[in-house]
């Protein structure tokens, strides 16, 4: 039987790469469970996922980053997280919290990195003229989007490309990409 690693996935918005991973976890060959769904959106359509499994999930606004990522760290500690699992988190955590928490946090960014680091992936890909973009799962570290890369998938751009359009592609290459990466990270552990 496989160890399952207790894992919590930091999300602020629709959810769909969380989904992606609580159907994962739910495979009998997977290597996580997810004990904690963490956000800094009280809305993000997200927790609907953690609910509807019985998954307990965290809410902090981060109107004041150090008080939140104590607070998130009590909760990681209190169930155990060995492996955060970075879902479309519009925060970007500290070194102190990186640090302090003292085990991998992973993410997953949609460009092929180190191109197109942060926010507008797909807008400035299109704008560059790129023929190919993709997702890019990395090791968190203090340096934005810059962490060791654990696994990548490119997608082809067409001509007709539009950010919706691309940022659906990208998606849906995600939700195949994460888990995988997760396995591969874990496996090499």
């Amino acid at each position: 039987m496989v160890k399952k690693i207790n894992t919590a996935v930091f999300i602020s918005g629709r959810g769909s790469n969380l989904k992606s991973l609580i159907n994962f976890s739910k495979k009998k060959n997977s290597s996580i469970v997810i004990k904690l769904v963490v956000s800094n959106n009280p809305i993000a359509k997200g927790l609907q996922y953690a609910k509807k499994s019985k998954i307990k999930n965290f809410v902090t606004l981060f109107n004041n980053k150090n008080i939140s990522e104590k607070n998130i760290l009590k909760k990681l500690y209190k169930n155990k997280i060995e492996l955060i699992c970075l879902a479309g988190f519009m925060k970007i955590l500290s070194k102190n919290f990186i640090i302090k928490f003292k085990k991998p946090i992973i993410n997953i960014h949609p460009s092929l990195l180190p191109k197109y680091k942060g926010l507008n992936t797909h807008k400035r890909v299109l704008k560059n003229k790129e023929v190919v973009s993709g997702s890019t799962v990395h090791l968190v570290t203090s340096k934005l989007d810059s962490g060791k890369i654990i696994l990548q998938k490119k997608v082809n751009v067409t001509n007709s490309e539009t950010i919706e359009s691309l940022e659906k592609k990208i998606l849906k290459l995600e939700h195949i990409l994460y888990p995988k990466a997760i396995k591969k990270f874990l496996s090499s552990l």
